[in-house]
């Protein structure tokens, strides 16, 4: 039995694998390196939830380096059986699926589903956050792809075929589904961009 711990090989554009088929883990650190970066993401504090949603994925991942495939049958069984407790006991609903940087923080939990196409580094998820399909009949490309160091308020919707530019603040009671330019502040209903002022805007230099 071996593994592979340094996530799925180089694809060809024009015929990608399917997602879920490989271990999308981030490359160049193991298993064990990614949760314990995941731990010290979430304060140290081993009872937050966020912190077994994104360990259960990054878990969920690792097994389908296992090769030959039928030696990863008990740990899916784990996998299966986490990620549905998961999903019940706190509400995150985070499948091993959707390709996840590194230092993804979950701040609270409830009411999250994430079924986004990708997320990058140093992401910020909170509460009521949905990440998904805009019409039930899209395809499943047609998903949102969230670039690095973006901050993603609570009861927030990120819906469609969109790209959330790096370094983003996505505001509370967003809907999202057009894309957003990196550095962007977005609020509203639909997503609007808003300009925020520095606390020492208007001043002159010293």
């Amino acid at each position: 039995m071996t593994n592979e711990t340094t996530a799925a090989p180089l694809e060809s554009a024009a015929t990608p694998r399917p997602l879920g088929t490989y271990d999308a883990n981030p490359r160049g650190i193991s298993l064990f390196g990614l949760i314990s970066e995941d731990y010290a993401t979430h304060g140290r504090r081993l009872l937050a939830p966020g912190f077994w949603a994104i360990a259960a994925h990054r878990f969920g991942n690792w097994r389908k380096g296992i090769k030959p495939a039928f030696f990863a049958l008990p740990f899916s069984i784990v996998y299966h059986c986490l990620y549905t407790g998961i999903n019940w006991l706190w509400g995150i609903d985070l499948s091993y699926c959707v390709p996840l940087g590194r230092r993804v923080r979950i701040w609270h939990h409830g009411g999250i589903v994430i079924g986004a196409l990708s997320i990058g580094d140093d992401v910020h998820i909170r509460q009521n956050t949905t990440m998904g399909l805009l019409n039930r009949n899209d395809g499943e490309a047609a998903k949102p792809v969230v670039e690095d160091r973006v901050d993603i308020g609570v009861v927030v919707c990120i819906l469609g075929a969109v790209t959330v530019g790096h370094d983003s603040v996505i505001g509370a009671n967003t809907v999202v589904v057009k894309d957003v330019a990196p550095h962007s502040t977005m609020f509203g209903i639909p997503a609007r961009p808003v300009r925020m002022l520095r606390p020492d805007a208007g001043k002159d230099p010293a």
